[in-house]
């Protein structure tokens, strides 16, 4: 009698294929997972990488920060600033010291820093970067520089998510505040859902699946703006098509004047500097800037928002709203203005003689 089962037994082949399958199932996994992964980034003074051409200080964590200054020298300074650069940027691109008239910087004995956000040119990427993170380094910044006791900050676009932290978390080193065209955070809690959807929707379908993505998903973030299948976010392609009309005019004027450094900007890789970016600016914050606090109550110092309200990178009915929930803020908007209005002429000069001193602040 037979023992065996012809139900049960497996042929050579049926085992072959299994093999097969679960390798190529097992190289699928593989490949996905290194196509979402970042590349590391190239440090600056590695043996791979870039040069350090500029001063920096070691923070807290050991990240060196990257920083220049301008105006009248440190010690004679009446006021200090310290400016913090939007996306895809760096510390040479302070167009408030470089735009700002002589008359002003010497008359108000205005000096400035800027420096490079982690990641970016010659800072140390930071994979923790949060808003209090920022905050905490702009406080390093000024205290290993001599500051003093209290500093003005001017915070642009992406800059806005380290000038609202610094608001939160030390508010008590701030003499002044500038918000200028602030990039906004979507899901900040206090936002009516039909404003914010509304102001959402006015994106560019790929910068609304991008915001989405670093919101939902910061592991892709890298791969969905690095892959060839559809388009990503425009201001990582570099996309100028998206610009309002005033600003592709401003960057007409403004022609090459930028691109000596061009190439330092993302020179660590563009995961540390853009795409973290994204991820924290519209990621979940611990903090809503709508709940914040007037910082100044007895007007010894000031806190403005700037806004074009042609801006399409940053609506301007969110803008509003804040000004709106937060009446301490002195709300400027400009019409007919884009988003890079501070280059426009004169503009300098009338945001930071507001903030230093408060021209046209009602008390």
């Amino acid at each position: 009698m037979a023992t065996g089962s012809t139900d049960s037994a497996r042929s050579p082949s049926s085992g072959v294929l299994q093999k097969l399958l679960l390798v190529f199932f097992v190289c699928i996994a593989a490949s996905t997972y290194k196509a979402i992964q970042p590349p590391p980034s190239k440090l600056c003074g590695s043996p791979d990488g870039p040069s350090i051409t500029g001063p920096r200080i070691k923070l807290r964590d050991g990240r060196h920060l990257a920083y220049k200054e301008h105006g009248v020298p440190r010690d004679e300074a009446t006021h200090k600033i310290v400016v913090v650069h939007g996306s895809d940027s760096c510390r040479h691109d302070n167009a408030f010291a470089a735009l700002l008239s002589p008359d002003i910087k010497e008359g108000l004995g205005v000096y400035m820093v800027s420096f490079d956000r982690p990641g970016y040119a010659e800072s140390d990427p930071d994979p923790n970067r949060t808003p209090k993170s920022l905050a905490l380094d702009i406080e390093e910044l000024a205290d290993q520089l001599s500051l003093g006791t209290k500093f003005y900050v001017i915070g642009y676009s992406m800059g806005g998510q380290a000038t609202w932290a610094c608001l939160k978390y030390i508010p008590h080193r701030l003499a002044g505040v500038m918000l200028v065209a602030p990039v906004v955070n979507y899901w900040w809690k206090n936002f009516p859902l039909d404003i914010s959807t509304e102001a959402f929707n006015q994106q560019a379908r790929n910068d609304q699946w991008a915001v989405r993505v670093a919101h939902y998903a910061p592991w892709l973030t890298h791969w969905w703006n690095s892959q060839n299948w559809f388009p990503g976010s425009s201001v990582v392609a570099r996309n100028l098509g998206m610009l309002s009309k005033s600003d592709k005019e401003i960057m007409f004027k403004l022609g090459a004047a930028r691109r000596q450094h061009e190439a330092q900007i993302r020179q660590q890789g563009t995961h540390e500097t853009l795409h973290r970016d994204m991820i924290v600016g519209f990621g979940t914050w611990e903090f809503d800037p709508m709940e914040l606090e007037n910082l100044f109550p007895n007007n010894e110092g000031s806190v403005h928002l700037w806004q074009g309200d042609d801006d399409v990178l940053v609506p301007v009915t969110l803008q509003r709203y804040i000004a709106q929930k937060l009446p301490w803020i002195h709300y400027h908007e400009i019409p007919g203005a884009g988003h890079l209005f501070p280059f426009a002429p004169g503009m300098v000069n009338n945001i930071v003689k507001t903030l230093l001193t408060n021209d046209g602040v009602k008390n």
